[in-house]
């Protein structure tokens, strides 16, 4: 039933829910998940789409945790997450036809800029700032543009909507990762859709570890909702630089 043996599936689904965890409070896990999917002997496009299967699962109980919880307004949200789905769609069907090696180079030297910002910026909190762009063109550049990264590679686009709401639309920390969870959940589904017409799918164990997703991300939302902006601030910083190293030492 599994593509995979009892072991390294049983490795697979603790890894899904402490990427779960970890990115319903500062994104990236999808760079916990995916060496070990590459390890586990998936092909780089098989391992990018069972990525996504699982991946849906965290951010959609991350969404539904912080809406609960007062956090997000969905009506607001529901056409930016549109927007994020058919960018996603369209990264996703780049990156089947084309190298994304430029990226992986890029990606580590713009995750290390997140943590610098995240951490030396000492006004960072949980109230809302004046926004430096309106809701339309935060819209219209912002989400097209990291939902078309979520499609072509995926790891660290929660970290990246996350500083685009806090830099752009003036929102506090735990807000922005509120509404970050929305905008991610669109994105995966639209890879999503379009690695199931050009990718040879782990259908079964990319459920299963949804199924593990969904406890470390409701796990994850709480703490979160609790801490408040000082540890997401923290893992944010911790995450983003760990996974730049990740990225660097693959591309070395």
């Amino acid at each position: 039933m599994f593509e995979v043996g009892p072991e390294l599936l049983a490795l697979l689904l603790a890894v899904a829910f402490v990427a779960g965890f970890v990115d319903s409070i500062a994104g990236g896990g999808g760079l916990i998940t995916l060496p070990v999917l590459l390890l586990a002997g998936a092909t780089p496009l098989q391992a990018l789409s069972t990525n996504k299967v699982q991946g849906c699962f965290g951010s959609a109980t991350a969404a539904i945790s912080y809406a609960h919880a007062g956090l997000v307004n969905w009506r607001s949200q529901f056409r930016w997450a549109v927007l994020a789905f058919g960018a996603s769609l369209i990264g996703a069907f780049v990156a089947s036809a084309l190298p994304i090696g430029l990226i992986r180079g890029i990606l580590p030297m713009v995750l290390i800029g997140v943590a610098l910002f995240f951490a030396f910026k000492p006004d960072l909190g949980n109230l809302d700032r004046k926004a430096r762009l309106t809701p339309v063109v935060f819209g219209l550049i912002c989400v097209p543009i990291v939902g078309f990264y979520d499609g072509v590679l995926g790891p660290g686009a929660g970290s990246f909507y996350m500083l685009a709401f806090v830099m752009f639309a003036g929102f506090g920390v735990l807000k922005a990762t509120a509404h970050t969870k929305l905008l991610n959940f669109a994105s995966n589904i639209g890879g999503l859709v379009m690695f199931a017409l050009v990718a040879d799918i782990w259908w079964a164990t990319g459920l299963a570890m949804g199924v593990a997703q969904i406890g470390g991300a409701s796990v994850g939302a709480r703490f979160a909702m609790r801490a408040g902006a000082r540890v997401i601030k923290g893992l944010v910083v911790v995450t983003s630089v760990a996974l730049a190293l990740r990225l660097m030492w693959e591309w070395i």
